[in-house]
């Protein structure tokens, strides 16, 4: 790797760090073994009809290859006081994430107790990314189970979303 591309690298990081994203916990049970789940911020909708979604995994995920092996997922989006839970699967350590967790298993994933939704999904297709691959789901199954203000990544830390108050003045760009 050259000058040129650690500079860009560290200016798209910094760049990245400005995008507040949705925090979740992407799930899979593979064939034989436990369950595996890694938390992601690369978690989007891609489309309504049919109904698919989409994440990126690090290509050396466990998550990943449970995947691969299940040909199934879960995307468990994490409430504003799930912090916690946000950090401890995110380590690439090889203990029990789950250990603590309250969880079960729901259409072929595990589903995290009180996530604040949740979605199951089948495998539509494995993608490229560089060092990750993009994971195209077709939803299953989908639940907002709860009302709570989201948790989101911003600036490298975990906040939430407060929606505007309406009685302010709103500004518009000249």
């Amino acid at each position: 790797m050259n000058i040129t591309e650690t500079t860009v690298q560290e200016a798209f990081k910094d760049v990245m760090a400005c995008v507040a994203t949705p925090v979740s916990i992407v799930t899979a049970m593979p064939r034989d073994g436990g369950p595996c789940g890694a938390t992601v911020s690369a978690f989007a909708s891609l489309s309504v009809t049919p109904a698919m979604v989409m994440a990126s995994l690090d290509r050396g995920s466990r998550t990943l290859a449970a995947i691969r092996d299940s040909g199934r997922f879960g995307l468990n989006v994490l409430g504003a006081d799930q912090d916690d839970l946000a950090m401890s699967f995110a380590t690439r350590s090889g203990t029990d994430k789950f250990r603590d967790t309250s969880w079960d298993v729901d259409h072929g994933v595990p589903r995290l107790a009180r996530s604040s939704a949740w979605i199951a999904s089948t495998v539509a297709g494995l993608v490229d990314g560089g060092d990750h691959v993009i994971v195209l789901g077709r939803v299953d199954a989908a639940e907002a189970a709860g009302s709570e203000a989201p948790l989101v990544y911003h600036r490298r830390s975990f906040g939430t979303h407060r929606p505007h108050d309406m009685t302010e003045t709103v500004r518009t760009p000249e």
